[in-house]
C-alpha cells in the first residue's frame, strides 16, 4: 500500500465527514482556546494513548475496548490546563440542542460522548485565571466546517510553545494507493524542541511528501548563531509538572474497531517522537485520539499495518505544520510571555 500524496487540503478534513473549529482567545489578557473536531452522523468509532506523565483528559476511560460506547461525537483539544476541560460542557450542550448524542432507548433521549484533552497554557496572555470555558466550546462547535483547517496560533494552539518557540496547530493528509484516506490535527505544546539546534530544521522536515514543506529552508549560519545564543542566554527552566502537553487527532476512512483505534494511537505516537525531542516527559500529557469514520472496507493485517505508519507519519508532519505556521507572540509587558515563531527566528529558512 503505497502513498499516492497528500489529500486536497493536507488537513484532518481530507477524511470525508469530519469538521474542525477554533474559539480563539487571543484578546488582552488572554492566550488560550479550544478546537473541536465533529464527528459524521452517526458518530465515529474512536481509540485513545496517553503517554505523558501530567495529562488533562475527559471520557478516555469509555474508549477503552473492553467498554460499551463504541462511538463518539466529538473530540475537544483545549487549553487551561485542567480548567480547561469545562470547554467541552459547551460542546455537549451544542450537540444535544441538536439531538447528536448516544441513544437511550426513547426518540428524542441522547448523551453527546465527547472525548477531551487539554494542555496547558495558563498565564502565558497575562492573567492567570483566563482558560476556555463552556461558551468557548460552543463557539468552536458553531465555528465547525469542512474546509481546509486553519493552522498555527488559532483554537487549542493559540498560547502552545514548544521548547523556546511558539507553537501551534498544525494538521496533515495522505491518500494511500488503496484509497484510504489517514489524517492528524496536533496542538503542538511540548516541553521538547521540534527544532535540531545543529540545522534549525523541523526535525521531522525530511518526511514531507512531494513539495509540501519546499517552503521550508535551512537558516543561515548567522541565524542559527543569534539563535544558540538565545537559548543560552535563557535562564535555567525550574522544571514544574503539567506546564506543557502535545494533544491531537488521527483520523482514518477506513474502517476499524476500538482495540485498533487504540492501536493506531500508539501508533500515532512514534509521530510525537520523530518531530519531538525530548517526548512523553513528566511534564507533559501527551494524548492522541484516533477516529474512524468506517466510509472505506475494513484493511487486512498487513494494509492495518501500513495504514498506522501512515498515521504517525502524519502526526510527526502537522507538529511541522504547526511550527512553520505559528506567529510571534508577544504579551510580556501584560505579564504574560513573550515567545518567537520558528518563522521569525531563521526568515532566511521561510519562504511561505
Amino acid at each position: 500500500m503505497s502513498v499516492v500524496g497528500p489529500g486536497p487540503t493536507n488537513s484532518l478534513v481530507d477524511v470525508a465527514g469530519l469538521r474542525v473549529g477554533h474559539c480563539t482567545r487571543d484578546e488582552p489578557g488572554w492566550l488560550t482556546g479550544v478546537t473541536v473536531v465533529l464527528a459524521p452522523e452517526g458518530g465515529a468509532v474512536a481509540g485513545v494513548d496517553v503517554r505523558g506523565g501530567g495529562p488533562g483528559t475527559r471520557e478516555t476511560d469509555l474508549l477503552d475496548p473492553r467498554n460499551l460506547v463504541d462511538r463518539v461525537d466529538a473530540i475537544v483539544l483545549g487549553g487551561g490546563s485542567a480548567l480547561g476541560l469545562g470547554a467541552a460542557d459547551g460542546v455537549m450542550g451544542a450537540l444535544l440542542d441538536d439531538g447528536i448524542g448516544w441513544p437511550m432507548g426513547e426518540p428524542g433521549l441522547v448523551v453527546p460522548i465527547v472525548p477531551t484533552a487539554i494542555l496547558f497554557d495558563l498565564g502565558r496572555g497575562g492573567t492567570w485565571g483566563h482558560h476556555p470555558r463552556a461558551e468557548d466550546g460552543r463557539a468552536a462547535y458553531a465555528s465547525a466546517s469542512s474546509t481546509a483547517v486553519t493552522q498555527g496560533c488559532v483554537g487549542a494552539g493559540t498560547g502552545a510553545k514548544v521548547s523556546g518557540f511558539k507553537g501551534g496547530i498544525g494538521s496533515a493528509s495522505v491518500v494511500l494507493e488503496s484509497g484510504t484516506t489517514v489524517a492528524a490535527l496536533i496542538a503542538v505544546n511540548a516541553v521538547g524542541s521540534a527544532v535540531d539546534p545543529s540545522t534549525g530544521l523541523p526535525y521531522a522536515v525530511g518526511l514531507g511528501l512531494g513539495d509540501e514543506l519546499a517552503h521550508v529552508g535551512r537558516p543561515s549560519a548567522a541565524e542559527l548563531h543569534e539563535s544558540r545564543a538565545r537559548a543560552e542566554a535563557l535562564p535555567a527552566a525550574a522544571g514544574r509538572p503539567g506546564m506543557a502537553t502535545t494533544i491531537g487527532v488521527i483520523a482514518t476512512d477506513a474502517t476499524l474497531t476500538k482495540a485498533q483505534c487504540q492501536k493506531m494511537s500508539g501508533i500515532g505516537h512514534d509521530g510525537y517522537a520523530r518531530a519531538l525531542k525530548p517526548v512523553h516527559t513528566l511534564f507533559d500529557g501527551d494524548t492522541l485520539f484516533t477516529l474512524a469514520t468506517g466510509d472505506r472496507p475494513a484493511p487486512d493485517p498487513v494494509e492495518q499495518t501500513l495504514l498506522m505508519e501512515a498515521g504517525a507519519d502524519c502526526v510527526a508532519r502537522a507538529i511541522v505544520h504547526a511550527v512553520v505556521a505559528a506567529t510571534s507572540v508577544d504579551r510580556s509587558a501584560d505579564g504574560g510571555v513573550a515567545l518567537r515563531s520558528w518563522s521569525d527566528a531563521f526568515p532566511s529558512a521561510f519562504s511561505g
